[in-house]
């Protein structure tokens, strides 16, 4: 009886198919003769995308529709949009929304909130990227500093009380709920630095408990690197949750050579059950504001000259610190501390030490004045690049004085992938694509596959390069040919197209 019921009602089902009139496929962007480097790191193979709405339609080999539009790609490589897991390109976007120094290097996914700071509140801010769009995706994690800022003021020069660790509790719950990734923290910069690592434990498990994760511009990049690189695996353990080491670097003269030693104790953290990777920017050069390096002196004390010579010995030289931008007296823009002191008649220490006085004279933060440090060593770059946990970030701004904001993803493609050969190009392209996806926590991008966002880069693998300097940042790339965000193209011809196709990506992780 059963069998006889199931019968007829196929019998209906299969007539009403038959009547029902053909739904005509929806039309769409076709993209033909493309070198397909789908993401997945596995060889890359002559296919056509086909793209509808903001979604990957079809992959493979297939005719477009007659009402398709088609994009001959002319044998150039189609890889998914590049995401940028490190990046300041958020900071003026709104007021920027054609992002051209992301989307020019093939970014099309950005992830702020990073070093401790984040546009705050976060809802307030994915709000308004709803409301007046932009060129590019906007991720976020939630910044510990600003947190920590919000609930201690100016008073944060100590740890925060068990009240006050409360509240900035439940500033990181809200900002959870509103789709933050997880917690980042800059705990080489004030206010963080003054936060005891029981407070970044605390606060990761709050992140955890969401299924978040932490992400760190550890509390020392050069003296006291090792035992900050401790610190951040002993805060994953602890709260248990996967933590990342933001723009990693052997940056002390001291410690170049020793990659090796570095690789060895973050794959033992891994071993031991800690989920630790990392990201890395292609330059030997980090950036900050000029006045970090009074956190370099003892007590902070502008006139003890051990500090100065600490920092232009063991860590920088005299010519290798850049002063990009110095509003106390703009002349200097664009010197270096040898420079300087040869036109000051003055030695390197004594230099550095009257210009940072200056500097902290015009506020008592700094003036906003910002450097360049030639701190790192090819070698380590290119073996901590290799590791395979570390992917890609710009650590770029829109308008930043580092050439990483215009051409942190040419470089890497061009000069580490093609001319070092430090990955193959399919391996590099995982790196910036699905595997930065999956440690910052994105889904549905990252991947040329059916079903996922249209985010795609056309680009020539043999011309790709970087143009940014230092001298010039603001410089776009070459060998990138044609972007895409959900489906709409935001970048061709070197120049952007006015489309605002842009989304916020909220985690979609659920509480544990």
């Amino acid at each position: 009886m059963i069998n006889k019921s199931l019968a007829v009602l196929a019998s209906v089902l299969l007539a009403l198919t038959a009547c029902a009139p053909d739904v005509p496929e929806p039309s769409g962007v076709v993209i033909v003769n493309a070198r397909v480097i789908d993401g997945s790191g596995g060889p890359s193979r002559e296919a056509s995308v086909r793209i509808v709405g903001d979604r990957i339609a079809a992959v493979g080999d297939f005719a477009p529709l007659a009402e398709d539009t088609v994009v001959d790609a002319n044998g150039l490589a189609l890889a998914p949009g590049f995401i940028d897991s490190h990046s300041h390109h958020e900071s003026g976007l709104i007021e920027m929304p054609g992002a051209r120094a992301a989307v020019s290097q093939g970014i099309t996914t950005i992830v702020g909130g990073q070093d401790g700071g984040q546009e705050y509140p976060l809802a307030d801010f994915f709000a308004a990227l709803e409301t007046s769009p932009v060129a590019i995706n906007v991720a976020s994690y939630a910044g510990h500093g600003t947190l920590r800022g919000e609930v201690m003021g100016e008073d944060y020069r100590r740890h925060a009380t068990p009240q006050e660790l409360a509240e900035i509790s439940e500033l990181l719950q809200t900002e959870m709920d509103a789709g933050a990734l997880g917690l980042s923290s800059g705990l080489e910069y004030d206010p963080g630095s003054f936060s005891a690592s029981e407070e970044m434990v605390d606060l990761a498990r709050v992140a955890a408990s969401h299924g978040g994760r932490y992400i760190s511009h550890i509390r020392s990049e050069d003296q006291y690197f090792w035992e900050a690189i401790d610190e951040i695996i002993n805060i994953g353990r602890e709260a248990r949750l996967p933590v990342q080491v933001s723009h990693i670097k052997l940056a002390m003269t001291r410690w170049w050579g020793q990659a090796d030693q570095l690789i060895a104790k973050l794959d033992q953290a891994r071993t031991s059950g800690v989920d630790i990777t990392a990201d890395i920017y292609p330059y030997r050069a980090w950036n900050t504001g000029f006045s970090w390096l009074t956190t370099l002196f003892p007590d902070r004390d502008l006139d003890r000259r051990d500090g100065a010579e600490y920092i232009l010995g063991d860590m920088l030289s005299p010519e290798g610190i850049l002063v990009a931008s110095y509003r106390p007296n703009p002349d200097y823009d664009g010197m270096t501390i040898a420079e300087i002191a040869k036109i000051r008649e003055s030695d390197p220490a004594t230099t550095l030490m009257d210009l940072l006085k200056a500097e902290m004279a015009t506020s008592g933060e700094g003036s906003g004045s910002q450097m360049l440090g030639f701190a790192m060593d090819e070698p380590d770059i290119e073996s901590i690049m290799a590791w395979p946990h570390t992917v890609i970030g710009s650590d770029g701004e829109l308008a930043g004085v580092h050439p990483r904001g215009y051409g942190a993803f040419t470089r890497y493609l061009g000069h580490y992938v093609r001319v070092r050969n430090v990955v193959s190009l399919e391996e590099g392209i995982r790196r910036i694509t699905s595997l930065s996806a999956q440690q910052v926590g994105i889904v549905e991008r990252g991947s040329i596959e059916v079903g996922y966002y249209a985010d795609l880069v056309l680009f020539d693998p043999d011309k790709v390069k970087d143009r940014a300097t230092a001298d010039v940042p603001h410089v776009p790339s070459v060998g990138i040919e044609k972007v895409w965000v959900n489906g709409q193209l935001v970048f061709e011809g070197g120049q952007v197209t006015g489309n605002r196709p842009g989304k916020p990506i909220r985690r979609t992780s659920s509480r544990i």
